[in-house]
């Protein structure tokens, strides 16, 4: 999830008090201290650090029984810079020239032919893979290493899907939507199998995030 060498230089419990809160898109103190089993005057002394630095913001909620409102933490947006965002400038300002000299439509080719590399990049490792599910975790673990930042779920009502909260192409998807279709493609064509591609927006239930929905058996 996080750019090189964070992990190295910050403190552990930092580092899973932001990934925990990327993941929840907040949480008060009590809820943040129960998942990450710590002491709520811990994990209360880490969020403070961490609004002190700019990484964390902090508000009150009210609680949902009787008492004092409680204390809420959410990443700032200084968090997103932890994340890695793919060279973003200049991918796109590059996308931009290609488009310049070669036409409007050189710079999805050009993504089209990134999709490609990078499926058959990964081809061989997911080949490995007994099943589906395995070949899906793998596949969420490969993303991982190019930035993106998910988890594999599974419930028997949506089935398996991989849920992503950080995609560092994300930016390159809004300039040029058409490459969102790429990558599912370059998913389903790695998967063997269809996936649907659903983004949640977020909330006071959770982070926006991108799920993707793999078609296995029971689903779909």
């Amino acid at each position: 999830m996080f750019v090189p060498g964070f992990k190295d230089l910050a403190k552990p419990q930092w580092v899973a008090t932001i990934e925990e809160l990327k993941l929840s898109g907040g949480l008060p103190v009590s809820e943040l201290s129960r998942r990450l089993e710590m002491s709520y005057m811990a994990v209360k002394q880490y969020c403070e650090d961490l609004q002190k630095l700019g990484y964390l913001d902090r508000t009150r909620v009210p609680r949902t029984e009787v008492g004092r409102p409680e204390i809420f933490y959410r990443l700032s947006p200084k968090a997103d810079a932890l994340c890695p965002q793919a060279g973003v400038t200049f991918s796109l300002d590059l996308l931009e020239t290609v488009r310049t000299l070669f036409g409007e439509s050189a710079p999805e080719r050009l993504l089209f032919q990134y999709f490609q590399q990078q499926q058959e990049r990964w081809q061989p490792r997911l080949k490995k893979a007994a099943s589906l599910v395995e070949k899906a975790t793998l596949l969420a673990a490969l993303r991982e290493k190019e930035g993106c930042f998910g988890r594999c779920k599974y419930d028997p009502q949506q089935g398996f899907r991989i849920e992503e909260y950080h995609n560092p192409l994300q930016p390159l998807f809004d300039r040029y939507p058409r490459a969102i279709g790429m990558e599912l493609r370059m998913i389903e064509q790695l998967l063997g199998t269809r996936v649907v591609r659903r983004e949640v927006p977020g909330g006071r239930a959770g982070p926006a995030r991108i799920d993707f929905e793999v078609a296995t058996l029971g689903t779909h």
